[in-house]
């Protein structure tokens, strides 16, 4: 290609081709970023550039980068697509590509307001993983079992009591302070992301075991101290209750999904189950939108899916014609 210039598998015009190579050292010197993610970007930047050699017909310049339109780059993105690549990976390719555009905004000058207008493709979102009420039950009376102290014990109930009583965050929970402690037929008011505060209704189950625990830890600070401490009276750390409930789930059997946040999850869940309002369930998890809660109604959909099979007469009858057929099939030859 006359005029061009390779550099660590890109094709470019000259002066595009030297920009690569000043990005290329400002992403190492500057950003300070590591080999693995310089060589990343490369990959996905080489890429991007290999469509628009062949889509405009030669090496791609700075000029050209900035006389694309959206249609250039939904083109990119539809050839990835036919490729079979997935969401993530196109995400983070775009991520690269509006990296390297702002660089060039910024740097000498060349700016496409193109790339703003164009969507990063988004994958299915994943169906939060909830417990069954039987499970999350298991898990409420068995955890006690984990510590060789009392207190210890009777901490780790409560707060798991709390999870799925009230639906928080780990984060949430382990913030509180022992001036926050819930108390039975009151709010809890919980600070979550973004600093936005929501009040939770407090299930006396949820108090009684709090208090108990209280009542049991040999620690008090004040109000002001931690509401859940470790052994040595700081505040605990999300890592020692997810270690715990590792430890629960080979104890009883637990899915793998059985971490702290699936409490949360089984929270929301159960309470979809038994007839909550999507908006009240919103507002007691402080999602800022409702589409995030709304991913709930896929788990109760598949769960009543599950009912209906194995309780339906219909469900059941077909199932058992299915089954039935292969064997009248085979005697009849």
């Amino acid at each position: 290609m006359a005029g061009a210039a390779a550099l660590t598998g890109f094709v470019a015009a000259p002066d595009l081709a030297a920009e690569i190579a000043r990005w290329r050292r400002w992403l190492r010197h500057e950003r300070r970023a590591s080999p693995h993610t310089v060589a990343a970007y490369d990959r996905d930047l080489a890429a991007f550039l290999r469509f628009l050699t062949e889509h405009l017909g030669g090496p791609p310049s700075l000029a050209g980068l900035g006389r694309l339109g959206r249609a250039d780059f939904r083109g990119w993105l539809a050839r990835r697509a036919g490729a079979g690549l997935s969401a993530a990976s196109t995400a983070r390719a775009l991520s690269v590509v509006r990296g390297f555009f702002r660089y060039l905004a910024r740097h000498c000058g060349v700016a496409n307001a193109a790339l703003a207008a164009v969507a990063t493709p988004r994958g299915p979102r994943p169906v939060p993983k909830a417990l069954s009420a039987a499970e999350a039950a298991d898990a409420l009376d068995a955890v006690g079992n984990l510590a060789e102290r009392p207190w210890i014990a009777k901490r780790d109930r409560a707060l798991l009591t709390l999870l799925y009583g009230c639906g928080l965050r780990i984060g949430e929970a382990l913030a509180l302070n022992r001036a926050d402690a819930p108390r039975a037929d009151a709010s809890l008011v919980v600070t979550g992301k973004g600093n936005k505060q929501r009040a939770v209704p407090v299930l006396p189950v949820v108090a009684v075991a709090i208090d108990d625990y209280l009542a049991a830890c040999p620690f008090d600070g004040g109000p002001e101290a931690p509401l859940f401490v470790g052994a040595r009276g700081a505040r605990l750390g999300p890592r020692q209750v997810q270690g715990r409930l590792q430890h629960l789930r080979a104890l009883i059997g637990l899915p793998a999904t059985a971490t702290p946040h699936a409490l949360r999850h089984s929270f929301a869940t159960h309470l979809l189950a038994g007839g909550g309002d999507l908006r009240a369930i919103q507002e007691l998890l402080g999602h800022a939108s409702l589409s995030t809660t709304q991913r709930y109604t896929a788990v109760d959909a598949a769960a009543l899916l599950r009912v209906y099979e194995a309780a339906h007469p219909r469900a059941r009858r077909q199932s058992k014609q299915e089954t039935a057929e292969p064997c009248a099939d085979s005697s009849s030859r």
